[in-house]
């Protein structure tokens, strides 16, 4: 394996999602090959306690990875080696990794938590998303946003009634370029979608959390999520035990988006609750809740995505 060709691609690995931006994954380099583990603090142990999110977000990595190093021409593969804070490894293969993405697909795909145009996916469009799935044992489920509107106002009022979750997010949270963190990692206004105003008042009311709790905080912070109700939304189900090949069908499909000038909205805070996880189980006919694994609003955006900020590359140790 060359390892610095592997080395130099890092940017474009590490332009993968993960929930709250925290961009988990850590490589260690090997003389042979290279290890993807995780960072405990840039997991999310209290709105992610079953770790499916950062699973997923590891397994989106192991795919950007695949993708970089084939439009590289490097003929890498990924072993599944679980540990101690790693899931496997990048090895040399006989033949690159067969993908229809690239890296610039990587570098244009984004997430838009803004205004979207209204109308449901196309039904060309819905079609090749259903077959990525499907190609790797998984399955979608579409719905119109009207009918999730409830469960995303209950969602909320839950994760904002729930004080730990809200300390995590708020560790997370850039809503000021002040902030240190501001161009690494984290959540900033932009990328939430916020007006200058509506970041200011975000922070304001999660600086006096603890005396407005009480006072219906929750209800008032969960009745100003922009959510536009004309549009789609997909529910990724897969087999709750194997998060890491969920998080690569993900990527793919979110690939597949973009390359239709579509972004998503994701909304896990719907399965992170049980009560509307529940709900949505029912309202898709789904017997088990937890195969869902994800679930997103897609569509066309309104307003100019925000681009997330990445960590620097180039930290990763060797040996």
């Amino acid at each position: 394996m060359n390892i610095e060709a592997v080395r130099a691609l890092e940017p474009t690995f590490c332009r993968a999602p993960s929930a709250h931006n925290t961009q988990p994954w850590t490589l260690t380099y090997r003389d042979d090959h290279v290890e993807i583990g995780w960072e405990p603090d840039r997991a999310l142990p209290v709105s992610d306690s079953g770790a499916r999110d950062l699973m997923m977000s590891l397994g989106a990595f192991v795919e950007s990875c695949l993708i970089a190093c084939a439009d590289s021409g490097l003929a890498i593969a990924f072993e599944s080696d679980p540990a101690d804070r790693r899931i496997g490894r990048l090895v040399a293969a006989p033949v690159t990794y067969e993908t229809p993405y690239s890296s610039d697909d990587l570098h244009r795909r984004t997430t838009h938590r803004g205004r979207y145009r209204p109308g449901p996916l196309s039904k060309t469009l819905r079609s090749r998303l259903t077959g990525i799935a499907n190609a790797a044992h998984a399955e979608l489920r579409f719905l119109p946003c009207d009918a999730a509107s409830s469960l995303v106002r209950q969602a909320d009022r839950h994760l904002f009634s729930t004080p730990p979750v809200v300390r995590e997010l708020r560790d997370w949270l850039r809503l000021t370029p002040h902030h240190p963190r501001y161009r690494r990692d984290g959540l900033t206004a932009a990328a939430l979608g916020l007006t200058r105003f509506e970041s200011r008042g975000l922070r304001v009311a999660l600086t006096g959390y603890p005396v407005l709790r009480p006072l219906g905080l929750p209800r008032l912070l969960a009745a100003q999520t922009r959510f536009d109700d004309d549009g789609e939304l997909f529910v990724l189900i897969a087999d709750p035990a194997d998060p890491i090949e969920a998080g690569r069908v993900l990527l793919r499909i979110w690939l597949e988006l973009s390359r239709h000038d579509h972004t998503t909205h994701p909304l896990s805070q719907i399965i992170d609750c049980p009560a509307t996880r529940a709900d949505l189980g029912d309202l898709l006919g789904i017997a088990d809740p937890d195969s869902m694994l994800h679930i997103a609003r897609a569509g066309r955006p309104a307003t100019l995505p925000a681009p997330s900020f990445r960590r620097p590359a180039g930290g990763f140790p060797a040996n």
